[in-house]
Formats: C-alpha cells, structure tokens, sequence
C-alpha cells in the first residue's frame, strides 16, 4: 500500500489509489485485504475513475483498535472518502458491501454505492443458521483458535471438507489465520443476517445491487431485495458469472452506473 491515513479513533489505514478521475472506494469483503480488490480497481480506472483500494482494520497493513464497533469502520470510510478529495462513489463486495451500505444510510458524502453480492439471508431458516454460525466463530475466536474460525467461515461458504483440509496444509493458511479475528467484524456488520429493509431505505443516493447469473438463486434474490428497499435502487446480473466475478466484466457495469 503507498499510503496511510489515520482513522477518528487513531487506527491506522493502509491505502492505494490508481488512475484519474471522480474517486470510487472499493471495499473488500471477509477474509480478504484490499489488494484482492486491485484488478478491479484497474478495471475501473481504464474507464476515466480515480479507484480506492484499502485495507480493512484489522487486515494487511492496516491497524486495529479495540473495542471493536461497525460505526468505527465507517469512520474509517469518512476518514478515506476525505482524503481522496472528500467525495467518492463506493463499491462493496461480498461482505464489504454491507459496509458500504451502512456508509451510505449514515450520510457519508457518497455519490453512489454499488454492492456485489452482499450475502444477506432471504432463504427459510437462513437466519438460524446465521445466528449458528456467529455463536461458534465467537467461541473460537474467544478462546483464540483462528484456525477453527477460518474452518467455520469456509464451512459456511460451502467449501467441501477435503478443501477445506487441503487448504489447511497449504502455504497460504497462516496468511487466513492472521486475519480470522477480523471474520467477527464482518458478522457484525452483516448483523442478524437478514436484509436490513429500514437502513437501506434512508440511502439517498442511486444504488445499485448486481449478482451473478451462475451464483445461487438465494444470492440473485438477496440483491434484488437490497435493491427493492432502497429508494433508488436498482438490480443486475451479470450472465455467467459467480461471487468470483471477473473485474473485466463487473467493471465496466460500475463504470456505466458511476458515470450516470
């Protein structure tokens, strides 16, 4: 990361910035830093955007301060938005997008917010087995197994067992470990699970949710709703795409909205 800031609270955050034009704020998801966000933000800044990448606290190069609060880390995106000449459009995926979304209803100078498959629960039972799943990463976590916690989230996203304990043997799982404290920040931000229908309705500005046409039909429906709650939102999907979505493609679908 080329540059640093320093959040309301005194944390400090790492962040990188390419091309010229109106400042978009990308922000990552659960068990990732900013840098999985950086092709994206190339993507963007190939189409006349000046795109933000950042470390979430408790990530990368980014510090972190306890207690931890959701309104903190949307300080930490004022804070952001305000060095980057104090208004921006935002793009959250995955998990991240709840954040933006929360950054977005608190009045931040935001233009527009833009999520990709923010993993809200629509499906029956989904907010039991979210309210599972956030009771045993807090045992974990309390009781510092990170390596147990990365297995909860991996679980959660479906990843089948003998993945699982490859990825535990591989060179990469120190990297997931360090950062699994952080898994407890997305739960909070992802709250109960469900969509969150009263915040997303005082969004003033232009929303736009996108899904994967390959994704699972619950993902597709969860951003329909995101977009039918707020005030100016809208949907797309992007035919042959998953939550991996490829930053060519999602690219250019930002760069027509943010430009609107």
């Amino acid at each position: 990361m080329g540059h640093k800031t320093i959040s309301r609270d005194g944390t400090s955050l790492a962040y990188d910035s390419t091309g010229d034009g109106p400042a978009v704020v990308l922000v990552s998801g659960a068990m990732s830093t900013g840098a999985t966000l950086a092709p994206l933000a190339g993507s963007l800044a190939e189409r006349g955007f000046t795109a933000v990448w950042y470390d979430r606290r408790g990530r990368g190069e980014s510090g972190d301060t306890a207690p931890y609060d959701v309104a903190r880390e949307v300080e930490d995106l004022a804070v952001l938005i305000d060095a980057v000449g104090g208004e921006a459009a935002l793009c959250g995926v995955s998990s991240g997008g709840a954040l933006a979304l929360e950054a977005a209803a608190s009045g931040l100078p935001v233009r527009q917010v833009a999520v990709y498959e923010t993993p809200f629960t629509v499906y029956e039972g989904g907010k039991a087995e979210w309210a599972a799943y956030t009771e045993r990463l807090t045992e974990a976590l309390g009781k510092g197994r990170r390596g147990d916690a990365v297995e909860l989230f991996l679980r959660l996203t479906g990843l089948a067992e003998a993945m699982i304990e490859g990825a535990r043997q591989s060179p990469m799982w120190a990297g997931l470990e360090a950062i699994a404290p952080s898994l407890a920040y997305d739960a909070a931000v992802l709250g109960d699970g469900g969509v969150p229908r009263e915040r997303l309705a005082a969004i003033e500005v232009p929303l736009l949710a996108v899904a994967g046409g390959e994704s699972p039909a619950w993902m597709r429906e969860a951003a329909q709703a995101v977009a039918e709650a707020a005030p100016q939102g809208s949907y797309r999907s992007l035919p042959g795409q998953t939550h991996m979505v490829e930053p060519q493609v999602l690219g250019p679908v930002l760069a027509e909205f943010f430009g609107a």
